[in-house]
Protein backbone atom coordinates (compact mmCIF):
# COMPACT_ATOMS: atom_id res chain seq x y z
CA UNK A 1 0.00 0.00 0.00
CA UNK A 2 1.47 3.35 -0.98
CA UNK A 3 1.74 6.40 1.25
CA UNK A 4 -0.55 8.39 -1.05
CA UNK A 5 -3.63 6.12 -0.95
CA UNK A 6 -6.70 6.52 1.22
CA UNK A 7 -5.97 3.13 2.83
CA UNK A 8 -2.94 4.38 4.77
CA UNK A 9 -2.99 3.25 8.41
CA UNK A 10 -3.34 6.31 10.69
CA UNK A 11 0.02 6.99 12.25
CA UNK A 12 0.19 6.54 16.01
CA UNK A 13 0.17 9.76 18.00
CA UNK A 14 3.08 8.50 20.11
CA UNK A 15 5.39 7.92 17.15
CA UNK A 16 8.95 8.95 18.17
CA UNK A 17 10.82 11.67 16.37
CA UNK A 18 14.09 9.81 15.93
CA UNK A 19 14.94 6.37 14.64
CA UNK A 20 17.06 5.74 17.75
CA UNK A 21 14.08 6.36 20.04
CA UNK A 22 11.96 3.97 17.95
CA UNK A 23 14.66 1.31 18.32
CA UNK A 24 14.74 1.70 22.10
CA UNK A 25 10.94 1.55 22.30
CA UNK A 26 10.97 -1.72 20.37
CA UNK A 27 13.74 -3.21 22.50
CA UNK A 28 11.88 -2.39 25.72
CA UNK A 29 8.88 -4.37 24.50
CA UNK A 30 10.68 -7.22 22.73
CA UNK A 31 10.86 -9.50 25.79
CA UNK A 32 14.52 -10.45 25.25
CA UNK A 33 17.47 -10.64 27.62
CA UNK A 34 20.12 -7.97 28.01
CA UNK A 35 22.72 -9.84 25.95
CA UNK A 36 20.22 -10.25 23.10
CA UNK A 37 19.25 -6.59 23.36
CA UNK A 38 22.84 -5.64 22.70
CA UNK A 39 22.91 -7.71 19.49
CA UNK A 40 19.53 -6.33 18.41
CA UNK A 41 20.64 -2.74 19.09
CA UNK A 42 23.83 -3.16 17.05
CA UNK A 43 21.90 -4.72 14.16
CA UNK A 44 19.18 -2.05 14.18
CA UNK A 45 21.72 0.77 14.45
CA UNK A 46 23.34 -0.57 11.28
CA UNK A 47 20.18 0.40 9.42
CA UNK A 48 20.60 4.04 10.51
CA UNK A 49 23.70 4.17 8.31
CA UNK A 50 22.02 2.28 5.49
CA UNK A 51 19.05 4.67 5.54
CA UNK A 52 21.51 7.46 4.69
CA UNK A 53 23.12 5.43 1.94
CA UNK A 54 26.23 4.87 4.07
CA UNK A 55 28.03 1.85 5.49
CA UNK A 56 28.86 1.44 9.19
CA UNK A 57 32.57 1.16 10.00
CA UNK A 58 33.98 -2.35 10.16
CA UNK A 59 36.01 -4.02 12.88
CA UNK A 60 37.34 -1.99 15.80
CA UNK A 61 36.43 1.30 14.09
CA UNK A 62 32.76 0.49 14.76
CA UNK A 63 33.11 0.72 18.55
CA UNK A 64 33.48 4.49 18.85
CA UNK A 65 31.51 5.38 15.73
CA UNK A 66 28.35 7.47 16.13
CA UNK A 67 25.46 6.42 13.91
CA UNK A 68 23.86 9.15 11.79
CA UNK A 69 20.97 11.01 13.42
CA UNK A 70 17.95 9.76 11.48
CA UNK A 71 14.36 10.94 11.70
CA UNK A 72 11.99 8.03 12.12
CA UNK A 73 9.58 9.58 9.61
CA UNK A 74 12.28 9.17 6.94
CA UNK A 75 11.49 5.45 6.82
CA UNK A 76 8.18 6.32 5.20
CA UNK A 77 9.94 8.08 2.29
CA UNK A 78 10.16 5.93 -0.90
CA UNK A 79 13.59 7.43 -1.52
CA UNK A 80 14.76 5.93 1.80
CA UNK A 81 13.52 2.51 0.71
CA UNK A 82 15.68 2.77 -2.40
CA UNK A 83 18.69 3.81 -0.31
CA UNK A 84 18.13 0.86 2.04
CA UNK A 85 17.91 -1.64 -0.80
CA UNK A 86 21.11 -0.43 -2.45
CA UNK A 87 23.02 -0.07 0.81
CA UNK A 88 22.00 -3.58 1.93
CA UNK A 89 23.44 -5.04 -1.27
CA UNK A 90 26.74 -3.32 -0.47
CA UNK A 91 26.52 -4.39 3.16
CA UNK A 92 26.12 -8.00 2.04
CA UNK A 93 29.33 -7.69 0.04
CA UNK A 94 31.32 -6.41 3.03
CA UNK A 95 30.16 -8.86 5.72
CA UNK A 96 29.36 -12.57 5.79
CA UNK A 97 25.89 -13.76 4.82
CA UNK A 98 24.98 -14.79 8.38
CA UNK A 99 25.62 -11.26 9.67
CA UNK A 100 23.65 -9.61 6.87
CA UNK A 101 20.74 -12.05 7.29
CA UNK A 102 20.66 -11.57 11.06
CA UNK A 103 20.50 -7.79 10.61
CA UNK A 104 17.70 -8.18 8.07
CA UNK A 105 15.67 -10.52 10.29
CA UNK A 106 15.95 -8.21 13.30
CA UNK A 107 14.94 -5.19 11.22
CA UNK A 108 11.92 -7.08 9.87
CA UNK A 109 10.80 -7.89 13.42
CA UNK A 110 11.19 -4.25 14.51
CA UNK A 111 9.29 -2.96 11.48
CA UNK A 112 6.46 -5.38 12.18
CA UNK A 113 6.19 -4.02 15.72
CA UNK A 114 6.34 -0.40 14.53
CA UNK A 115 3.61 -1.05 11.96
CA UNK A 116 1.40 -2.71 14.57
CA UNK A 117 1.81 0.42 16.67
CA UNK A 118 0.69 2.53 13.73
CA UNK A 119 4.07 4.23 13.45
CA UNK A 120 4.66 3.06 9.87
CA UNK A 121 2.16 2.56 7.08
CA UNK A 122 4.42 0.64 4.72
CA UNK A 123 7.38 -1.70 4.95
CA UNK A 124 10.52 0.25 3.90
CA UNK A 125 12.55 -2.93 3.35
CA UNK A 126 9.92 -4.76 1.31
CA UNK A 127 11.67 -6.68 -1.47
CA UNK A 128 15.03 -6.97 0.30
CA UNK A 129 15.88 -10.68 0.29
CA UNK A 130 18.09 -12.79 2.49
CA UNK A 131 21.57 -13.53 1.17
CA UNK A 132 22.42 -17.15 0.25
CA UNK A 133 24.38 -18.62 3.15
CA UNK A 134 26.26 -21.84 2.34
CA UNK A 135 26.48 -24.21 5.33
CA UNK A 136 29.62 -23.82 7.42
CA UNK A 137 31.20 -27.23 7.99
CA UNK A 138 34.12 -25.90 10.06
CA UNK A 139 32.41 -24.78 13.28
CA UNK A 140 33.40 -27.83 15.33
CA UNK A 141 36.86 -27.47 16.85
CA UNK A 142 39.26 -30.35 16.46
CA UNK A 143 40.41 -32.30 19.50
CA UNK A 144 43.88 -30.81 19.10
CA UNK A 145 42.38 -27.30 19.09
CA UNK A 146 40.46 -28.10 22.26
CA UNK A 147 43.60 -29.42 23.92
CA UNK A 148 45.35 -26.14 23.07
CA UNK A 149 42.36 -24.19 24.42
CA UNK A 150 42.37 -26.00 27.75
CA UNK A 151 46.13 -25.46 28.03
CA UNK A 152 45.77 -21.66 27.84
CA UNK A 153 47.05 -19.76 30.88
CA UNK A 154 43.77 -18.23 32.02
CA UNK A 155 41.95 -17.81 35.32
CA UNK A 156 39.98 -20.56 37.02
CA UNK A 157 36.68 -18.89 36.07
CA UNK A 158 37.42 -19.16 32.36
CA UNK A 159 38.87 -22.67 32.71
CA UNK A 160 35.75 -23.87 34.54
CA UNK A 161 33.28 -22.17 32.20
CA UNK A 162 34.92 -23.50 29.04
CA UNK A 163 35.33 -27.01 30.42
CA UNK A 164 31.73 -27.06 31.67
CA UNK A 165 30.36 -25.84 28.34
CA UNK A 166 32.21 -28.60 26.50
CA UNK A 167 31.47 -31.40 28.94
CA UNK A 168 27.76 -30.56 29.31
CA UNK A 169 27.07 -29.76 25.62
CA UNK A 170 24.98 -26.91 27.04
CA UNK A 171 24.18 -23.48 25.66
CA UNK A 172 26.34 -20.72 27.13
CA UNK A 173 23.37 -18.75 28.45
CA UNK A 174 22.11 -21.82 30.32
CA UNK A 175 25.42 -22.31 32.13
CA UNK A 176 25.89 -18.61 32.89
CA UNK A 177 22.51 -18.46 34.63
CA UNK A 178 23.41 -21.33 36.97
CA UNK A 179 23.32 -20.60 40.69
CA UNK A 180 25.38 -22.59 43.17
CA UNK A 181 22.13 -23.97 44.60
CA UNK A 182 21.42 -25.55 41.20
CA UNK A 183 24.49 -27.80 41.42
CA UNK A 184 24.66 -31.38 42.59
CA UNK A 185 28.46 -31.79 42.68
CA UNK A 186 28.40 -35.37 43.97
CA UNK A 187 26.27 -36.39 40.97
CA UNK A 188 28.21 -34.16 38.54
CA UNK A 189 25.07 -32.47 37.30
CA UNK A 190 23.17 -29.20 37.53
CA UNK A 191 19.65 -27.88 36.95
CA UNK A 192 19.26 -25.36 34.10
CA UNK A 193 16.43 -23.44 32.52
CA UNK A 194 16.55 -24.55 28.89
CA UNK A 195 15.59 -22.75 25.73
CA UNK A 196 11.80 -22.63 25.70
CA UNK A 197 11.50 -22.47 29.49
CA UNK A 198 11.81 -26.16 30.42
CA UNK A 199 13.86 -27.18 33.45
CA UNK A 200 16.52 -29.76 32.56
CA UNK A 201 19.64 -31.41 33.91
CA UNK A 202 23.10 -30.98 32.43
CA UNK A 203 25.86 -33.46 33.25
CA UNK A 204 29.60 -32.85 33.43
CA UNK A 205 32.72 -34.94 33.82
CA UNK A 206 35.84 -35.00 35.97
CA UNK A 207 37.44 -31.96 34.34
CA UNK A 208 34.65 -29.69 35.56
CA UNK A 209 34.33 -31.52 38.87
CA UNK A 210 38.00 -30.89 39.69
CA UNK A 211 37.74 -27.17 38.87
CA UNK A 212 34.49 -26.34 40.69
CA UNK A 213 35.93 -26.29 44.24
CA UNK A 214 38.63 -23.87 43.10
CA UNK A 215 36.01 -21.63 41.51
CA UNK A 216 33.66 -21.65 44.50
CA UNK A 217 36.27 -21.03 47.24
CA UNK A 218 33.75 -21.85 49.92
CA UNK A 219 30.81 -19.94 48.43
CA UNK A 220 27.54 -21.79 49.05
CA UNK A 221 24.98 -19.56 47.32
CA UNK A 222 24.56 -16.95 44.61
CA UNK A 223 25.58 -16.99 40.93
CA UNK A 224 28.11 -19.64 39.92
CA UNK A 225 30.14 -17.42 37.58
CA UNK A 226 30.94 -13.91 38.85
CA UNK A 227 32.33 -10.71 37.39
CA UNK A 228 35.74 -9.37 38.42
CA UNK A 229 34.28 -6.28 40.07
CA UNK A 230 31.54 -5.28 42.49
CA UNK A 231 28.01 -5.26 41.10
CA UNK A 232 26.37 -1.90 40.43
CA UNK A 233 23.52 -0.71 42.63
CA UNK A 234 20.94 -1.42 39.92
CA UNK A 235 21.93 -5.11 39.57
CA UNK A 236 19.08 -7.46 40.60
CA UNK A 237 19.77 -9.08 43.97
CA UNK A 238 19.47 -12.55 42.42
CA UNK A 239 22.47 -11.71 40.24
CA UNK A 240 24.72 -10.60 43.13
CA UNK A 241 26.89 -12.75 45.39
CA UNK A 242 26.19 -11.63 48.96
CA UNK A 243 29.58 -12.87 50.14
CA UNK A 244 31.74 -10.99 47.59
CA UNK A 245 29.38 -8.29 46.30
CA UNK A 246 30.24 -9.24 42.72
CA UNK A 247 27.64 -9.70 40.00
CA UNK A 248 26.78 -12.54 37.67
CA UNK A 249 29.06 -12.86 34.65
CA UNK A 250 27.13 -11.78 31.55
CA UNK A 251 27.04 -13.63 28.26
CA UNK A 252 28.41 -10.54 26.55
CA UNK A 253 31.51 -10.39 28.76
CA UNK A 254 32.10 -14.15 28.66
CA UNK A 255 31.83 -14.16 24.86
CA UNK A 256 34.15 -11.16 24.49
CA UNK A 257 36.81 -12.77 26.68
CA UNK A 258 36.59 -16.10 24.88
CA UNK A 259 36.78 -14.48 21.46
CA UNK A 260 39.78 -12.35 22.44
CA UNK A 261 41.70 -15.12 24.20
CA UNK A 262 41.23 -17.60 21.35
CA UNK A 263 42.35 -15.33 18.51
CA UNK A 264 45.91 -16.74 18.46
CA UNK A 265 44.51 -20.29 18.41
CA UNK A 266 42.03 -19.51 15.63
CA UNK A 267 44.79 -17.96 13.48
CA UNK A 268 48.08 -19.61 14.49
CA UNK A 269 49.99 -18.11 11.57
CA UNK A 270 49.25 -14.50 12.54
CA UNK A 271 51.30 -12.76 15.23
CA UNK A 272 50.37 -9.11 14.64
CA UNK A 273 47.87 -8.02 17.33
CA UNK A 274 45.99 -5.59 15.06
CA UNK A 275 45.59 -8.23 12.37
CA UNK A 276 44.39 -10.77 14.94
CA UNK A 277 41.72 -8.36 16.19
CA UNK A 278 40.38 -7.94 12.68
CA UNK A 279 40.21 -11.72 12.19
CA UNK A 280 38.54 -12.55 15.50
CA UNK A 281 38.60 -15.71 17.59
CA UNK A 282 36.26 -18.59 18.38
CA UNK A 283 32.74 -18.40 19.80
CA UNK A 284 31.36 -19.98 22.95
CA UNK A 285 28.79 -21.82 20.85
CA UNK A 286 31.61 -23.74 19.18
CA UNK A 287 32.21 -25.60 22.44
CA UNK A 288 28.67 -27.02 22.35
CA UNK A 289 28.97 -27.73 18.64
CA UNK A 290 32.32 -29.47 19.12
CA UNK A 291 31.13 -31.60 22.03
CA UNK A 292 28.12 -32.94 20.12
CA UNK A 293 30.25 -33.56 17.02
CA UNK A 294 32.86 -35.48 19.00
CA UNK A 295 30.23 -37.58 20.76
CA UNK A 296 28.74 -38.49 17.38
CA UNK A 297 32.21 -39.41 16.11
CA UNK A 298 32.71 -41.63 19.16
CA UNK A 299 29.53 -43.56 18.41
CA UNK A 300 27.07 -42.03 20.88
CA UNK A 301 23.60 -43.13 19.83
CA UNK A 302 20.95 -40.70 18.61
CA UNK A 303 18.63 -40.86 21.68
CA UNK A 304 21.56 -40.03 23.96
CA UNK A 305 22.69 -37.20 21.68
CA UNK A 306 19.17 -35.79 21.76
CA UNK A 307 19.18 -35.97 25.56
CA UNK A 308 22.60 -34.31 25.77
CA UNK A 309 21.69 -31.52 23.35
CA UNK A 310 18.09 -31.22 24.58
CA UNK A 311 16.88 -30.76 21.03
CA UNK A 312 13.28 -31.67 20.26
CA UNK A 313 14.00 -33.48 16.99
CA UNK A 314 16.75 -35.35 15.17
CA UNK A 315 16.53 -32.76 12.38
CA UNK A 316 17.66 -30.03 14.80
CA UNK A 317 20.58 -32.22 15.83
CA UNK A 318 21.86 -32.93 12.31
CA UNK A 319 23.98 -29.80 11.91
CA UNK A 320 25.86 -30.55 15.14
CA UNK A 321 26.37 -34.26 14.76
CA UNK A 322 28.35 -34.24 11.52
CA UNK A 323 31.73 -36.00 11.88
CA UNK A 324 34.60 -33.52 11.75
CA UNK A 325 37.19 -33.38 8.98
CA UNK A 326 39.80 -35.26 11.07
CA UNK A 327 37.34 -38.06 11.87
CA UNK A 328 36.40 -38.41 8.20
CA UNK A 329 40.08 -38.43 7.22
CA UNK A 330 40.85 -41.15 9.79
CA UNK A 331 37.85 -43.18 8.59
CA UNK A 332 38.96 -42.97 4.94
CA UNK A 333 42.57 -43.79 5.81
CA UNK A 334 41.47 -46.76 7.90
CA UNK A 335 39.55 -48.21 4.96
CA UNK A 336 42.40 -47.68 2.48
CA UNK A 337 43.15 -51.21 1.04
CA UNK A 338 46.81 -50.37 0.43
CA UNK A 339 47.25 -49.20 4.01
CA UNK A 340 45.66 -52.39 5.35
CA UNK A 341 47.99 -54.55 3.23
CA UNK A 342 51.04 -52.70 4.56
CA UNK A 343 49.93 -53.34 8.14
CA UNK A 344 49.61 -57.09 7.62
Amino acid sequence: MSAGTADVIPLGQDRPETYGDAVEAYLRSAGIGESSKRIYRISLTTWAWLACGQQPPLGKDRRAAQAPATRFAALADPATSQLLAGAFVERSRLVDADTANRELSIMKAAIGWWRNRGWLADNPILGIERRPAPPDRTKALSRDQLAALFDLKVGVREKTLWKMLYETCARAQEILTLDIADLLPADKRGRVLSKGGATDWVHWQSGTAQLLPRLLKGRARGPLFLTDRKASARTPTTDVCKLTGRGRLSYRRAAELFEALTRPLAHPGIVDAAELELRGGWTLHQLRHSALTHEAEDGTNTPTLLARSRHASVRSLERYARPGVDAVADHVAGRDPAARRRSI
